[in-house]
């Protein structure tokens, strides 16, 4: 069977496969990560707590992409994300048996987000740079576009899903869901035939590598300001686990069902917005575009902070989550394009840093706002801060980057 063009990537018998189990982990992740959310607002009852949950959970990103990077052009990728897989498994499974049990506190949640934090900072360099292996550099740019759209897919189905599940049967399915999940990915991983082999050339010492890394990042103008846009974009919009649940819960005053369509609206537009650039297919995205795309996702904060209805909160969701992951797609297609096979672990590491890492920050900046002003303010701060951010890149794009 041959797919079409906006689906060729999968006809790669080894993406196909790793796809397909990776569609599955992805809905179990979603349900957690909105259960979790749900937990620990039950727990505690605090929009400040709920953004430390998300800072803890993220901090390992921010403080070991870059090594991790490294690690994964040294490493055959294939087994790092078995190993990272396991541990995600049991982090899932022991956060759904204290649940079940009783015996859950919030400094539980605390330590296996950051378990689950220094799992994940290992698991999405190998990931992303054994792509390129699986699919050939032809059909890099369509693979990232189908991941993404995957990973967004998921955020339709996994809050929907979740938020039928808390209303009727608690929190406890969606963390052994999640455990399930990340099992049928190790089987699959171990079924696999590219075996994501380190790179040959002579190998420098970790710190020079690291340097090399950046090096090639800051010198490279289209990948600078990708990671300037992708920086703002993750510091200011996609903090999504920690806003939408105080919107849904504190503006709106709906439930957990509420809460789940929330998340949904912002996954259907986030899969548009990844299956438009799979269809374009084009390997230099216009820088114009790029810009356009962040400034629409910042301005729809703004209109975030002055809504007060579900129907109107849904569709803002929808068109952020649609421009958000249009740049974030383009972003990623453009790094993995540029760099050679040898720093391609290490490059993707830096995305990873700046899309995850970043994120503590934001969630907790916007959990403390909320706190203190509201969650109407948090949505005001980041959207303007957001602008701010964008303007800044592009008087340096104009003054110096495309002349680089």
């Amino acid at each position: 069977m041959t797919f079409p063009h906006g689906l060729r990537a999968l006809n790669h018998r080894d993406f196909r496969r790793f796809y397909c189990a990776q569609i599955v982990a992805q809905v179990g992740a979603w349900m957690q990560l909105v259960s979790q959310s749900w937990l620990v607002l039950q727990l505690t009852d605090s929009p400040l707590k709920l953004g430390l949950i998300s800072t803890l959970q993220f901090a390992p990103v921010l403080l070991f992409s870059v090594v991790s990077g490294a690690v994964a052009d040294r490493l055959p990728k294939r087994r790092v994300l078995v190993a990272t897989q396991a541990t995600l498994a049991g982090q899932a499974f022991l956060l759904g048996l204290l649940v079940a049990t009783g015996l859950v506190e919030y400094w539980h949640v605390a330590v296996l987000g950051l378990v689950l934090g220094f799992a994940s900072v290992s698991d999405q360099p190998a990931r992303q740079s054994y792509v390129v292996e699986m699919v050939g550099r032809d059909d890099v740019a369509n693979a990232v576009a189908l991941n993404s759209a995957s990973f967004n897919a998921a955020r339709i189905i996994g809050p929907a899903v979740a938020g039928v599940v808390i209303g009727r049967w608690g929190v406890v399915p969606s963390f052994f869901a999640n455990a399930a999940g990340f099992v049928g990915v190790i089987l699959t991983l171990l079924r696999l035939g590219a075996p994501g082999l380190p790179s040959r050339e002579a190998r420098a010492p970790m710190l020079e590598a690291i340097r090399e890394g950046f090096a090639y990042a800051l010198g490279t103008p289209r990948v600078r300001l990708a990671l300037g846009l992708v920086f703002g974009v993750s510091l200011c919009v996609f903090n999504f686990t920690v806003y939408v649940p105080l919107l849904a819960k504190t503006v709106l005053g709906l439930g957990a069902e509420g809460f789940g369509f929330l998340m949904a609206a912002l996954g259907v537009g986030a899969v548009a917005g990844a299956l438009t650039v799979g269809m374009l297919g084009t390997r230099e995205p216009p820088v114009a575009a790029m810009f356009g795309a962040a400034g629409i996702a910042f301005a729809m904060l703004l209109g975030l902070g002055l809504a007060r209805h579900f129907w109107v909160a849904a569709a803002l969701l929808f068109v952020t989550g649609y421009f958000g992951l249009l740049l974030m797609a383009t972003c990623n297609t453009a790094m993995q394009l540029s760099a050679p096979d040898a720093l391609r672990g290490r490059v993707m590491s830096l995305y990873t840093w700046l899309s995850g890492g970043v994120f503590p920050i934001g969630a907790f900046i916007v959990g403390a706002i909320a706190e203190a002003w509201g969650v109407s303010a948090a949505f005001l701060w980041n959207g303007t801060l957001g602008l701010a951010v964008l303007a800044a890149l592009a008087l340096w794009w104009r003054v110096r980057g495309r002349r680089a």
